[in-house]
């Protein structure tokens, strides 16, 4: 009885609490700590239909619900990228002039009635999300499927190459660098993305690396160079805040790290030198795929270790596997293997800590308890890490306003045209955490309120477009 009755009065203070007038609030000039910053994002790859959607020809309605699935469970897992594969077989998953409608879609060369790239970049900045293009460069057919009727392929057979049940385009054929840079640069200029991303697939793996077109393997890794360079030159130059990052076969070569050991030699098999591309700045990040365990002949920390130390300027963010929890490829592989590799990415890190995860399925069927093992690590809310060689300028402080009501805080400010995002942050006491990360173009928010009566301190904090922050705008009461 007595339990039940300091209940009621414990309850009964908070009504009388929650009915007294809030104090207004008043700007002022303080510090604020900066959020997190960690690059977090997963691969949601569209070939072969191994994350979204789930299968080819799906109503649109249907398509959009699986993909806000994926973005809505990787906001509540506090991600802070998509890495959507757009371009999975020289064809598109958005509105090309360059190229066909993808197989994996809707059917080779088929309308899905709307724009799925649009769409993805839209639905995740409104959730915090960055949203990176992914372009699988060379791929030109996969397992016999069938292409579009503007497929290059078609129109242009002489450019590929055979590699098993598949086919390429030729890297070092000049006419398809030029067509490849071409579709890149063309979504880079008319979608709102916030990074270009390559994977590994360069020269094929082995056995069909030798596939006949009469380069040497210094041959064709100088033409591959080139196109890299050329890519990293023309995104910059047509907007220089979107990231541009490459994920490499983890080992450069065997035996570097001295005792690695490897089946693939990506430097003379795939063409695919990504040391040179770290050390000369051809890339803003680099994420190797460290898809093997800490322990072993292709030690997790070591592999870390060797490529962070590269380039101590660009940073390392390393492919993590958490697809092979429990799996066939790797039997036993607890979830916490994925937790223990967050780790050493973040004591090794030289520049700035960052993590891909291969690839969503996993994570969001929470593969062997692994959203348990990001929950520990990723607590807070984070930014991704700047780019200041992108741009050194930083954006001009918002004005701020805030009105408090029954509905809650409603946040009100200015925006002059140079914050690509906002970061809101509150403390109570002293104590701040990031409440949501916000899009660039909005210039109003509105806290729960609950969050408006904890709060004595609200910030708006700018962030450019190369990440950097301005100085934020405080209110208190």
């Amino acid at each position: 009885m007595l339990k039940r009755v300091r209940r009621l009065l414990l309850l009964s203070m908070m009504l009388l609490a929650s009915a007294l007038p809030l104090a207004a609030w008043q700007a002022v000039r303080e510090p604020v700590p900066e959020p997190v910053r960690e690059f977090r994002a997963a691969w949601v790859a569209t070939v072969y239909n191994l994350d979204w959607p789930s299968r080819p020809g799906l109503p649109a309605a249907q398509q959009r619900a699986e993909l806000l699935g994926i973005l809505q469970q990787a906001q509540r897992l506090h991600l802070n990228a998509i890495l959507l594969q757009v371009r999975p077989c020289s064809d598109a998953f958005y509105r090309s002039p360059l190229e066909p409608w993808s197989y994996w879609l809707s059917g080779p060369g088929t309308d899905p009635g709307y724009d799925p790239l649009a769409f993805a970049v839209a639905e995740a900045h409104k959730r915090g999300l960055e949203l990176h293009a992914w372009f699988n460069p060379f791929r030109a057919t996969a397992s016999g499927k069938e292409v579009g009727r503007k497929h290059i392929a078609r129109r242009r057979p002489e450019l590929t190459l055979r590699a098993g049940s598949t086919t390429i385009l030729n890297p070092s054929a000049a006419e398809t660098q030029s067509h490849v840079l071409s579709v890149i640069t063309d979504v880079v200029r008319r979608y709102d993305i916030d990074g270009v991303h390559l994977d590994d697939y360069f020269y094929p793996y082995p056995p069909h690396h030798r596939v006949a077109d009469g380069k040497s393997p210094a041959r064709r890794r100088a033409a591959v160079d080139a196109f890299v360079s050329r890519l990293y030159t023309e995104v910059k130059r047509i907007k220089p805040y979107v990231r541009v990052g490459i994920s490499p076969f983890g080992i450069w070569q065997p035996g570097y790290p001295e005792g690695v050991t490897g089946g693939v030699n990506a430097y003379e098999d795939l063409a695919c030198d990504a040391r040179k591309w770290l050390a000369r700045g051809w890339v803003d990040y680099l994420s190797p795929q460290l898809y093997w365990r800490c322990e072993g002949p292709q030690s997790f920390p070591a592999l870390m270790r060797w490529w962070s130390g590269i380039n101590p300027a660009r940073p390392v963010w390393p492919g993590i596997a958490s697809v092979r929890i429990n799996s066939s490829e790797d039997p036993g592989r607890p979830a916490s293997e994925i937790g223990a590799q967050v780790d050493w990415s973040r004591k090794l890190a030289r520049q700035s800590a960052g993590q891909l995860y291969w690839s969503w399925r996993s994570l969001g069927s929470n593969r062997g308890g692994v959203q348990t093992e990001l929950s520990k690590r990723y607590a807070a809310l984070a930014l991704p890490p700047p780019m200041p060689w992108s741009s050194s300028v930083r954006p001009g402080t918002p004005t701020l306003s805030a009105q408090d009501s029954a509905a809650g805080c409603t946040l009100r400010w200015t925006n002059d045209g140079t914050a690509r995002k906002y970061a809101l942050q509150v403390a109570n006491k002293g104590r701040w955490f990031t409440l949501a990360i916000l899009p660039g173009q909005i210039t109003s928010y509105t806290l729960h309120p609950a969050v408006a009566r904890s709060a004595d301190r609200i910030a708006l904090r700018p962030i450019s477009g190369s990440g950097l922050s301005g100085t934020p705008a405080v209110l208190a009461r």
